[in-house]
């Protein structure tokens, strides 16, 4: 794309002055000069951009630059001289005769003789100012593109290396979530089959679902929503299972939502914490457990009861799987999520609301 620009700019800077030319009539020297000085500054530009710049400046030697490129302009400048001093010799030697002998009458005619557009001089103040303003703009330019280029490149590496961090980080993550759910699930069914056989059968069942889509369907880094609203109904189903009648469930999923792409076992962790933690059998106690999908947030709220309360409980719910869940969102949703974890008098609450649409 870079090269395509350069191309197209170039095609338009040697295409203005055969424009010119062709409509106002303008002196074929101009022509000559105006390629040569696009030559020159052309060298000027792309000695600096491809060549010192990068190869001095950037490399923290900025005296050779500095050195190097005024040793450029001030060659530039000579090769100025002696193209310029060939041509305008050239158009006066070439000049015919005849216009040389009308050249009186036509200055008895005007009020003031006309300038002579042959005379040269590479050395005149005026020239070399010129010269040395248009070289340290076209150097200036230079420099701010490449450093503009580097500044970018450097961007793309950084967001390249973040990617592959986040990446591992979420391997990392999920590492620790798979084992410990599974642990936990394997105790549930060991007491479930001596209890109800049928139903210790159709917990391995739901069991062999939900590893199936822990070890398959979620590797790819991403799950589409409804996948993962399956993986939670079903280890809700198997939690039931086990649950007494003291203990009351609540669980609202949507029915009738956009389906999405979002992270794998986002939520899991909070509901296994709710279980792990919140119900009693010996008391009354209730998980309560809510989505809300809209086109662009999705909220998810968790509240419990506190069994056994005090610090200890709190201390157990804000361990590694919160912290988990902390961390996957600030990787994978920076500046567009919202977690709150607080416990109010008995009840253990937690809000994630996370915004689908591009920071």
């Amino acid at each position: 794309m870079q090269i395509l620009l350069h191309i197209a700019a170039w095609c338009i800077l040697l295409g203005l002055p055969l424009y010119n030319i062709n409509r106002w009539n303008v002196p074929k020297e101009f022509l000559w000069v105006y390629y040569i000085n696009a030559a020159i500054y052309g060298i000027i530009f792309y000695g600096n951009y491809l060549v010192l710049i990068p190869r001095y400046f950037f490399s923290n030697r900025r005296a050779k630059y500095y050195l190097s490129a005024t040793i450029l302009a001030i060659c530039m400048f000579f090769v100025t001289f002696f193209s310029f001093s060939y041509i305008f010799s050239r158009e006066t030697r070439n000049e015919p005769p005849d216009q040389m002998n009308r050249r009186p009458i036509e200055i008895r005619e005007e009020p003031r003789p006309p300038r002579d557009r042959r005379v040269f001089r590479p050395f005149g103040p005026m020239h070399l100012y010129n010269f040395t303003f248009t070289a340290l703009v076209i150097t200036v330019f230079a420099f701010g593109l490449r450093s503009l280029e580097r500044h970018a490149h450097i961007e793309k590496k950084q967001k390249e290396l973040e990617k592959e961090k986040l990446n591992s980080e979420l391997a990392f993550l999920k590492n620790q979530i798979s084992p410990h759910f599974f642990f936990n699930t394997l105790n549930n069914i060991y007491v479930l089959i001596g209890i109800n056989t049928e139903d210790s059968q159709n917990a391995v069942l739901k069991l062999s679902r939900m590893m199936r889509y822990l070890l398959y369907e979620s590797d790819s880094g991403e799950t589409q929503l409804s996948q993962e609203i399956d993986f939670m109904n079903n280890y809700i189903d198997l939690m039931r299972l086990r649950m007494s009648d003291k203990v009351k469930l609540s669980v609202t999923f949507p029915s009738k939502y956009e389906n999405t792409a979002i992270p794998p076992l986002l939520f899991i962790t909070i509901i296994e914490n709710a279980f792990k933690h919140g119900i009693s059998y010996r008391e009354k106690s209730f998980i309560d457990i809510a989505m809300e999908v809209s086109k662009e947030i999705i909220t998810f709220r968790c509240a419990n009861s506190i069994v056994n309360g005090g610090d200890e409980t709190e201390d157990r719910h804000t361990g590694i799987g919160l912290e988990n869940i902390s961390k996957r969102l600030n990787l994978l949703y920076p500046g567009r999520h919202e977690l709150k974890i607080d416990q109010t008098g008995s009840v253990f609450n937690v809000l994630v609301k996370i915004s689908l649409g591009k920071g």
